[in-house]
């Protein structure tokens, strides 16, 4: 989506609405997570109706992706980000796993998907 689709982005200004506005306010999200934490839509459409900033989370969650990613994309602080997607668990519409322990490979394989997406789009 382009900021031109989006009617709270500015390319030159950036959000118009403020990160507190968004979470309404909160400032913990209410399922622990970490950066590295994997987050995978459940395919639960969840109750009632979602905001445009968690209707966007959601979607980029169809395939694993991590808490760090879906904040870049959203372009909100991670805190946030951790809100948002924390509602979402809340409703039953996305799952997440925390990282392994360091040893384990996947997350070697996770850390070197994440440098592999940051050298491509630099």
């Amino acid at each position: 989506m382009g900021a031109e689709q989006e009617p709270w982005l500015d390319e030159a200004a950036g959000r118009l609405v403020r990160p507190y506005t968004v979470s309404n306010g909160r400032t913990e999200p209410s399922t622990r997570m970490e950066l590295l934490s994997m987050v995978i839509a459940t395919g639960r459409q969840p109750h009632g109706h979602l905001e445009p900033d968690h209707a966007q989370a959601l979607g980029l969650c169809r395939s694993p992706t991590t808490v760090a990613e879906v904040a870049a994309r959203l372009r909100l602080p991670a805190v946030v980000t951790k809100i948002l997607l924390s509602d979402l668990v809340d409703a039953g519409a996305v799952h997440t796993r925390s990282p392994g322990k360091p040893d384990d490979p996947t997350t070697t394989s996770v850390l070197e998907t994440i440098l592999d997406a940051l050298q491509r789009r630099l």
